[in-house]
């Protein structure tokens, strides 16, 4: 495995972890080495050095002792070459020597503009061909025309079956729970559509503001950064019909079904149907932060959204008629990752204080499932209260370690199964849904709404939902 970036945030604090981590619990071939690319000049010794360091800072003291570590390092290579210079990748394959001609991985851990340069420069250095594959971070491109450029790239030199495109949400453990739950259980199938489901909401939302990914994401924002990739990708798991079987290509055909079914949302439509937000100052935790505008490598004038709400419908069988309420956003009042399933009230309302039932399934920060049902409250009379049936991930497997998205992904790579990896049809149908509401926020100047950091958003995300007579779920 080459590992393109070595030196950055990714590879050192999720790849190389989740990489020690499949050491550990032997899951890695026994021959298998992971080589580092960077500009930095360090050698093979002050590389390992420097992975160890982020290792344990990313690995719990228990899992990580130093006869393991040292089997694994002995894995670890680094060779220094600028990615963007065709000349170095001669170099590379010198350095590479007989070891071209073994299975490789090559993992893009760098900006998506280095891409494609990144592909031609290993055909013409003689680096790809059928024994190989190539991982690609999210996001692909910033527009419908980058993605298809960038697809069109990649495509020059790799086949479809060998390029893995990452959304490391889709490795999560309750996500792929979300497809359990769906199609392994029969109680759920009949009132999974129209005609039972008020309406959906899925919400990311994050305490952290933009870290020192400044410079990266006062050009991308949250609708390219989140919404294009993790949130789409969610959407597709609750509305997509059951596959013929459980094989990469018969899920991800649902999958680009949903995505093409999505209703365009252009014109002014963009006004009424999503909104746009700004942290400005506020408090998390008690802690005082500065307004996005003031934080590092971010133009002081920026008009990028650190938050966006879009209201979505399915123009389907199954879906026609159900909002889908997507959300996410930085700087707001509590870390969660969120699906809420809220179902219609039943026909009559027997008891005065009934309230309709409600699936909430939690990504983050703890992974559980939970169904709102109406019971008895004790005592005289028929007084209802809403009871919740809880499955928690972690005690209903408290003896098998949780495994991390990227340990999961980065094994199904060297598997050669791309079930939870994307197609180049799902990138773009994507981007063909999410350009036209970018282009509409510039077309009227919508400019990012303010919200105070550690609040729930702008006040016109709430009434986004309230005219449709719901409430974002807290």
């Amino acid at each position: 495995m080459l590992v393109f970036g070595g030196t950055g945030d990714l590879a050192l604090h999720k790849l190389l972890p989740a990489l020690y981590h499949l050491h550990r619990d032997r899951r890695l071939p026994a021959d298998m080495r992971i080589l580092a690319l960077a500009r930095k000049p360090l050698d093979a010794d002050a590389y390992r050095t420097l992975a160890e360091r982020h290792c344990r800072a990313n690995v719990p003291r228990a899992n990580l002792d130093a006869s393991t570590w040292q089997a694994f390092a002995e894995r670890i290579d680094y060779f220094a070459m600028d990615a963007s210079q065709s000349a170095d990748y001669g170099r590379l394959a010198r350095h590479l020597g007989n070891a071209c001609q073994r299975g490789r991985v090559y993992y893009l851990a760098t900006a998506p503009g280095l891409f494609e340069d990144i592909a031609a420069h290993l055909a013409n250095a003689g680096l790809a061909g059928s024994n190989t594959r190539i991982v690609l971070e999210k996001p692909i491109g910033h527009s419908l025309e980058s993605a298809l450029a960038i697809n069109q790239a990649i495509g020059r030199v790799f086949q479809e079956s060998q390029i893995f495109r990452i959304d490391h949400y889709l490795g999560k453990e309750t996500v792929q729970n979300l497809m359990a739950l769906r199609f392994a259980n029969a109680l759920f199938e009949p009132v999974w559509r129209s005609g039972h489901i008020d309406h959906v909401q899925i919400s990311v939302c994050e305490t952290l503001g933009v870290e020192n990914r400044g410079g990266y994401y006062d050009k991308a924002g949250a609708m390219r950064d989140m919404l294009q990739n993790h949130l789409l990708q969610l959407l597709c798991l609750v509305a997509m019909e059951a596959p013929v079987r459980f094989d990469a290509e018969a899920v991800r055909n649902e999958k680009v079904k949903i995505l093409e079914a999505l209703k365009p949302i252009a014109g002014f439509d963009v006004k009424d149907r999503t909104v746009r937000g700004q942290y400005a100052a506020g408090k998390i935790g008690g802690q005082e932060v500065p307004a996005y505008y003031f934080e590092k490598n971010v133009d002081s004038d920026s008009d990028t959204e650190t938050f966006v709400a879009v209201h979505a419908e399915i123009d389907n069988w199954r879906w026609a008629g159900v909002p889908f309420y997507l959300r996410t956003g930085k700087r707001m009042a509590k870390k969660s990752s969120e699906i809420v399933i809220q179902f219609k009230p039943v026909p009559h309302r027997l008891f005065q204080d009934g309230q309709a039932n409600g699936l909430l399934i939690s990504l983050q920060p703890e992974e559980s499932i939970s169904l709102q049902l109406m019971a008895k409250s004790p005592g005289k009379g028929m007084h209802l209260a809403p009871v919740e049936l809880d499955l928690n991930l972690a005690h209903a497997f408290r003896q098998k370690r949780r495994w991390d998205a990227y340990e999961r992904l980065l094994l199904d790579v060297i598997e050669g199964d791309s079930t939870l990896f994307m197609r180049r049809d799902e990138v773009e149908a994507a981007w063909r849904w999410v350009d036209p509401i970018i282009g509409g926020w510039h077309a009227y100047y919508q400019r990012p709404r303010p919200y105070p950091a550690g609040s729930w958003g702008p006040e016109q995300a709430h009434s986004l939902l309230e005219q449709q007579g719901h409430a974002w779920h807290r």
